[in-house]
This record gives C-alpha cells, sequence and structure tokens, in this order.
C-alpha cells in the first residue's frame, strides 16, 4: 500500500471505526493517532513527489503534483494539531454539559470524514469527482456545525446547508458546460472531465462555452470560499459550531474550494486569452476584502469577527490569484499557507478564551493575560501575526501582493490599503482589551492543549524570516503551473 492510499484510506477507515466506537476511552487517542497517521503518509507523500515529480493513482482519477501535494501536507498537519486541540476542548464542553456522549462520537467521526473529503478534493485528477467530494464535505461538516443542537446552530447549519447547497448546485452546471466544451475536443473517451487531458487541450477549448463554466464554478466554489456577497453563511457557521469545526473551517475548507477554482482558471485562461477569469476573480476579490473589512467593525461575537477576518483573507488571495503572474501566484499560495496556520492557532486560542470566560461576547471577555498568560499572549500575537505585522510572514505575503498591485494594478492600491487599515484598526481595537482587560474567571476543570497555537505560531513566523529552499520550490513550481 502506497502513501497516497494510506492519506486517503486512514481518515476513511477511522471515521468508520469511531462512529461504532462510542465513547470508548480510546476513542479520543483514535482520534489523534489517525491523524497523525494522515499527516506522516502525506509527508511521505511529498517528499515522494518531489523527488520524483508528479503521478497518476488508481488509473488517472487522482493526480498529485507540485500544485495539490504541499495543500494536502498543510491539510494533514492542521488537520492533526486541531485533533489535538480538540481532546481537551471537548471534555470542557461535556463538563459544561454542552455535548452528550453520542454527539461526542458524531464529532469523531464526521472530523475523520471531513478530512477525507477535503484531501480527496485535493488529489483527484476528475473535475466530476471533485464536485462530487466538495458536496460531501459539505454534508458532513453541516453535521459539525449543528453538533450543539441549540437553535442558533440549528439555524446556522441550515443557512450553511441551503446557500453551499445552492452554490455546489452552479459548480454542478458549471462542471457540465465545461464537460460540454471539453467533449468537443476529446471525443467520447471518457476523459472530457479528467484535469490532465483538458490542460493538453485548453487551447482548443470553446471560449463562450468556456466563459459560461468559469463564471458558474467561480460563483459555486466561492461561495464555499466565502467570496462576497455569497459569503452569508460562514460568520454563523463560525459563530454556531464547535471551535474546532471553525479551525477547520477557516484555515482548510476554504483553502480546498479556492484550489478547485485555480484549477479551473488554468483552463479558463488557456481558452479565452483575454484576462477574463483573472479580472473576474480580482473584481470578486476586491469587494470580498471591503466588505468583510467594514462589517469586522460591528461584530460583537469573537469567533464572528474572526469569520469576517478569514472572509477578507480570502478576498486578498483571490485578488492575488487573479492578478496572476509570477510573483502575485507566489504571494497568493504563501497566503494561503499563512492564514490556514495563522487562523486555526487564534480559533485554538479563542475556544478556550470563551471556555473561560464562558461567553463568546466579546465585551465580556476581559483580562486574559491574567486568567491564563499562554493563552492571553497566544491570542494576541495570533492577531497580530494575522493583521500583518512584521516578523510575521503575512507581512511578507501581503507586502508581495501590495506591490504587485502597485505596479500592474494601481487603481486597486488604495482600496486595499483603505480595507487593510480599517480591518486592522477594527480587529486591534477589539482584542487588546479582550487580553489586557480586569477580570475575575475560574479556571478550566481541564488544562487547555496549547501547543498547536505555538507550535503554528512558529511557523507563521519562520516562513516571515525564511522560507526553507524545497518549499520556495514548490512555490515557483506552483505558480508556474497557474501560469
Amino acid at each position: 500500500m502506497d502513501f497516497f492510499t494510506l492519506t486517503l484510506a486512514i481518515p476513511l477507515v477511522s471515521g468508520m471505526l469511531l462512529a461504532v466506537a462510542g465513547e470508548r476511552s480510546w476513542a479520543p487517542n483514535l482520534n489523534v493517532i489517525a491523524s497523525l497517521g494522515t499527516f506522516l503518509a502525506s509527508a511521505l507523500l511529498t517528499a515522494e513527489i518531489v523527488a520524483v515529480g508528479p503521478r497518476m493513482v488508481f488509473g488517472e482519477m487522482f493526480f498529485i503534483d507540485s500544485l495539490n501535494v504541499f495543500l494536502v501536507a498543510l491539510t494533514a498537519f492542521v488537520g492533526l494539531t486541531t485533533s489535538i486541540f480538540s481532546g481537551p476542548y471537548m471534555r470542557n464542553e461535556r463538563e459544561h454539559g454542552r455535548l452528550t456522549a453520542p454527539r461526542l462520537r458524531l464529532y469523531k467521526s464526521m472530523f475523520q470524514l471531513f478530512m477525507f473529503t477535503m484531501l480527496a478534493a485535493l488529489t483527484t485528477n476528475n473535475l466530476g469527482i471533485l464536485w462530487v467530494a466538495m458536496e460531501a464535505a459539505t454534508l458532513t461538516t453541516v453535521l459539525l456545525v449543528s453538533l450543539y443542537r441549540t437553535p442558533a446552530s440549528l439555524e446556522a447549519a441550515w443557512k450553511y446547508f441551503i446557500l453551499c447547497g445552492v452554490g455546489i448546485a452552479q459548480a454542478l452546471f458549471g462542471t457540465i458546460l465545461l464537460y460540454f466544451a471539453a467533449e468537443r475536443v476529446l471525443g467520447e473517451t471518457g476523459h472530457a472531465l479528467l484535469w490532465t487531458h483538458l490542460v493538453d487541450v485548453k487551447g482548443q477549448l470553446e471560449p463562450t462555452i468556456m466563459a459560461l463554466a468559469f463564471i458558474f464554478l467561480l460563483v459555486g466554489y466561492g461561495t464555499k470560499v466565502g467570496l462576497a456577497p455569497l459569503h452569508n453563511w460562514l460568520p454563523d457557521a463560525h459563530a454556531e459550531g464547535p471551535t474546532p469545526v471553525s479551525a477547520v473551517l477557516s484555515g482548510l475548507l476554504l483553502n480546498v474550494a479556492l484550489y478547485a477554482i485555480l484549477r479551473v482558471k488554468v483552463l479558463a485562461d488557456g481558452a479565452i486569452p483575454t484576462g477574463f477569469a483573472g479580472n473576474l476573480m480580482m473584481g470578486f476579490g476586491l469587494l470580498t476584502l471591503v466588505v468583510a473589512a467594514f462589517f469586522l467593525s460591528r461584530q460583537k461575537d469573537i469567533k464572528r469577527m474572526f469569520a469576517y477576518s478569514s472572509i477578507e483573507h480570502m478576498g486578498l488571495i483571490t485578488f492575488a490569484f487573479g492578478m496572476g503572474g509570477a510573483v502575485a501566484n507566489f504571494a497568493g499560495l504563501l497566503h494561503m499557507t499563512l492564514h490556514s496556520l495563522t487562523k486555526s492557532a487564534i480559533f485554538f486560542a479563542v475556544g478556550h478564551a470563551a471556555q473561560k470566560c464562558g461567553t463568546q461576547v466579546m465585551e465580556d471577555i476581559r483580562g486574559l493575560i491574567k486568567i491564563n498568560p499562554v493563552i492571553g499572549w497566544g491570542l494576541m500575537l495570533g492577531t497580530l501575526a494575522i493583521l500583518g505585522m512584521p516578523p510575521f510572514g503575512v507581512f511578507a505575503s501581503e507586502f508581495m501582493i501590495l506591490t504587485h498591485a502597485m505596479k500592474h494594478h494601481p487603481w486597486a492600491t488604495p482600496i486595499l490599503l483603505l480595507a487593510l487599515g480599517v480591518a486592522f484598526a477594527a480587529i486591534f481595537g477589539k482584542v487588546q482589551p479582550m487580553v489586557f482587560g480586569e477580570t475575575h474567571v475560574k479556571r478550566l476543570p481541564h488544562a487547555p492543549a496549547i501547543t498547536p497555537v505555538f507550535v503554528h505560531l512558529a511557523l507563521v513566523l519562520m516562513l516571515g524570516l525564511w522560507i526553507p529552499p524545497y518549499l520556495t520550490r514548490w512555490f515557483h513550481e506552483a505558480a508556474r503551473m497557474l501560469g
């Protein structure tokens, strides 16, 4: 059994085992062990692809190359740290009476199945299977968002299901149009949805059909990315679901949906040489960035605030990929990586802070630095990192995006600076009193898992000071593949 098969099989099999395991004593450990196994298999798969180059798996149904292999490793890594964080977090939730044993079993099994669907979406070569995997990810996360079974969580899950269901339907129609365009060129060979075949004939695809297909796919998968005005589900899902779910939604699912758009953009750029796809992405990215920045100042719930921060950053990343070119694509890939690591670390700290204070309302969360200095500093450093303060890596990626925009799209620079400035003021102004204010709060019954917070932040700091050569080579190669 090769490393790729293990990467997909471990979360699938462990999800099924956890579904029948109930609350046996080994179930929480199995969740962490399975996530560790998935990460190790993905790391070995990454080393193999770096050494020998792209390869097909299971005929031509799955394809691993420089664009997706490091995203697979990143997904597995964040999945591992989230499973470590969720152990004590979920025990505290049960101590507080918010969860029961059956719901904990549902959480663990759906968490592993969610990881499986994301890894399948990242590695499939078939755009039809990609659509199926994205739909399966929606269904698993609906169950996770509604885990508390409160009226608010059920409403958030229903909104998520309806909006993303409509979005996925648009993506299905776009996939059908893409197949229609490809079949004219490739014939009835069964290869019309295989990306490796499509990219070879992208210049021969009918431009009008490809333009329509890209619009539907951008709107469909853009709903999952959280692009405005299709973002309404995301703040509710983050606020009402368990914090580990918020971490993987922001840190992983948004990346996977954007990856799907990028694969299709490569085809659209080949078929439509006018920059049509890039201009659309720039427009949606800028709109998303501005909308999220101005909504940030109105938030009172800490998880909703950082959900809007995720929307803001996905807008910035979409804008970067829309600009295209070596520098912008490099910066977009780097920002995807840094946002995943930073935002998941922030949600880890936010989850324990909300548990300690018994609320997610920011006005009632004060003095984290006195309650638990580690959580307080974790939240403060994570906030500074996501706001782009040097020497954290987000500063480097945002700087590259801004300078590239200044050179090639100067009209967008004032909009970018205004939105980033508003977001900075809104988030920093709300987090500072939460960390350094006065408070009187008791300790939690179970010590929080803080290690994942600082592991993530250490990686973000390292990438701001030094990017390992093999990672630089991947960013360059992946940026080249994107055009």
